[in-house]
């Protein structure tokens, strides 16, 4: 798989996200505590985690018909 520019902006962006997490999950929240406690966190960060990823997979998908788009009128 070749990897475009869009891409590795992509790349990029998800990487520095993963990376500044951390800092702001580190900050005290009282509703924090309580979902915490009560386990439902665990919901709310496989919920996050989904709709994350369904939209890399829906940006990765338009980027790539938008090459072949782009491709297709360059010829």
């Amino acid at each position: 798989m070749k990897i475009n520019n869009n891409m590795k902006q992509y790349l990029v962006l998800f990487v520095f996200l993963i990376i500044n997490l951390p800092s702001a999950v580190a900050q005290e929240v009282e509703m924090g505590d309580v979902m915490r406690s009560e386990g439902k966190i665990y919901v709310v960060v496989a919920v996050a985690f989904i709709a994350l990823a369904i939209l890399s997979f829906y940006m990765i998908r338009i980027d790539r018909k938008v090459s072949k788009l782009e491709k297709e009128l360059n010829k």
